[in-house]
């Protein structure tokens, strides 16, 4: 059974600040164990050193059993690579080089037929199957058939980007948990899940021998599923762990529990420091007229300055605070009318009505079209005027479909996009998105900018590129942007998924607050139960209300 172990690592961002200071931790004997901690505190940071894809600075990891790593951009993926690429980047790396070997001898054949050239695809052949190459693609005919519903030899060439955030989740998880490496890796793995492959996903990390490190802001999934939890401290000096040795249940009672202790230790130390310094100053003060109170005098400097040296206790971790301030405006009493709306190949037609101030949660599996339905409206709708083109720079791809989707009066649509694709934010700065503004919002000064971005805990990250930050860093600028658009329909898919808990709260805190209507597809089942309504897009390809989150849809039946 393999194992993970850091031991003392630091690491520093480019620009010099101590991101990591310190990080020791275990993980082995089968355990299920969950980073938590804020977006932005260096948990993916830590996973990649861990992997290897990035170096300490300091400290030591040692491992043992192969490591399979699901990293981030899994669900994001939207280049030109193939669903057997995908595969391939989470096998073992003996599969990887010989893959990467016989792709080249095959290139190499169709260019010259010569016989070094078959000679060379020959012994490609023999290291594919010999590093266990076709018994891998036996493995990836499992995968994908329980999560595509199809075979391997189908769906190989595919393009990834065609698949569902979800899908794509489910396809790398599949690979991993049947997969020859004794230690997982995984960054954020219930993110683009939907319910029911959540709750697959709980059974699978209970059911697995496997040592499995992962990060999430799930607190079902947590609560399910730890058992134990690091959490990444936020730190003046640089950010460290503490690892609470039970699961979620006991955690944050553990976590008041130690604050409290810290509060305590420290209110010693000053009540200490403050005796002896006055001890000292007693001594000072009498041994200027009476010599024979010197040496007291000499010793109470002594024990005034060792206790100093040796610092005060622990101080509390910062906890981060989040504030959204979303507005919105007043807008016509129907914010969206949908009539005979059929996503073409997607859902069957259906009839929808949204008022002013709802708010509506999306439901249904991953694949069945509701993402499609939220940038339908995005765009304005079947045929949007021009009050109804949505705020912001960023490019939407139209959605075919029958019907109708209409917007109301001053509706002006606000689109959060789940996989945080924004061409137009990349190689940008944060300060200078806000500095130079677009058509729909004014610049700001470089002051008041740093202002709105340390509401968001982004004050640090002002001078990064959008694409550097992290994704819980990017869901939260995407919201900032929303703030300052002046939409008044908030379109949002998957806010949370990026989200710590800390940072989702205050997400539900400004929906409260918000002046106008809001349709969000969600899998957070503690994010959905703060909305009025429910828009279910069912299995058999029907588009139905509820009055409760309706979970346990399955996949849509139609040709993959």
């Amino acid at each position: 059974m393999g194992h993970v172990d850091v031991g003392g690592v630091g690491f520093e961002l480019p620009d010099g600040r101590v991101l990591l200071d310190d990080v020791t931790l275990r993980v082995g004997d089968g355990a299920k164990v969950a980073l938590v901690g804020a977006n932005g505190s260096g948990k993916t940071t830590l996973t990649r050193i861990i992997a290897g894809d990035l170096k300490p600075h300091s400290g030591s990891i040692s491992r043992s059993g192969g490591l399979g790593v699901m990293r981030q951009f899994v669900g994001s993926v939207r280049d030109s690579s193939t669903v057997r690429d995908l595969l391939l980047s989470v096998a073992p790396e003996a599969i990887r080089t010989a893959a990467a070997k016989l792709d080249q001898a095959e290139l190499a054949m169709i260019e010259a037929d010569d016989e070094k050239t078959q000679l060379r695809y020959a012994q490609a052949v023999a290291d594919w199957g010999e590093v266990g190459g076709y018994d891998a693609e036996v493995l990836w005919d499992v995968c994908t058939t329980a999560a595509l519903g199809i075979p391997f030899d189908r769906c190989r060439w595919r393009e990834v980007k065609t698949l569902s955030g979800g899908e794509q989740k489910r396809l790398v998880l599949e690979a991993l948990l049947r997969g020859p490496d004794e230690v997982l890796m995984l960054d954020e793995p219930d993110n683009y899940l939907d319910v029911p492959g959540k709750r697959w996903l709980e059974e699978q990390l209970r059911a697995t021998d496997k040592t499995v490190l992962y990060i999430s802001h799930d607190r079902e999934l947590l609560a399910n599923t730890a058992t134990r939890i690091v959490t990444v401290e936020l730190g003046a000096a640089g950010n460290t762990v503490w690892t609470h040795g039970g699961g979620f249940r006991t955690y944050h009672e553990a976590r008041q529990h130690r604050f409290e202790r810290f509060e305590e230790l420290r209110k010693r130390w000053d009540e200490e420091h403050a005796k002896l310094r006055a001890q000292m100053l007693m001594y000072k003060q009498k041994a200027a007229y009476n010599s024979d109170m010197a040496s007291r005098y000499r010793a109470a400097q002594t024990r005034l300055r060792k206790f100093e040296e040796a610092g005060p206790p622990q101080a509390i971790p910062r906890e981060q605070k989040v504030s959204m301030r979303l507005t919105g405006g007043r807008t016509g009493k129907r914010a969206v009318v949908c009539t005979s709306l059929e996503l073409t190949g997607l859902m069957k037609p259906f009839d929808l009505e949204v008022w002013y101030g709802e708010r509506v949660a999306v439901l249904g599996s991953n694949g069945s079209g509701k993402s499609h339905f939220l940038r339908l409206l995005a765009n304005g709708g079947s045929d949007p005027d021009v009050e109804h083109r949505p705020v912001g720079d960023v490019q939407i791809a139209p959605v075919a479909h029958s019907g109708n989707a209409k917007l109301g009066a001053r509706v002006r649509p606000g689109w959060f996009a789940q996989t945080h694709e924004h061409p137009e934010l990349v190689g940008r700065t944060l300060l200078e998105i806000l500095h130079r503004g677009d058509e729909h919002r004014e610049g700001m000064g470089r002051e008041l900018a740093s202002r709105k971005l340390d509401r968001y805990e982004l004050a640090h990250a002002a001078e990064q590129t959008f694409d550097s930050l992290s994704g819980g860093q990017q869901a939260r600028f995407q919201i900032l942007m929303l703030e300052l658009s002046g939409a008044t329909l908030l379109l949002l898919d998957e806010p949370t998924d990026n989200l710590d808990v800390e940072s989702a709260e205050a997400l539900e805190e400004g929906l409260d607050s918000f002046d106008g209507t809001v349709l969000a597809v969600t899998h957070d089942r503690w994010f959905a139960r703060g909305f009025d309504r429910y828009l279910v897009f069912g299995a058999d390809g029907s588009v139905y209300e509820s009055n409760e989150p309706v979970w346990d849809e399955g996949r849509v039946e139609r040709a993959r």
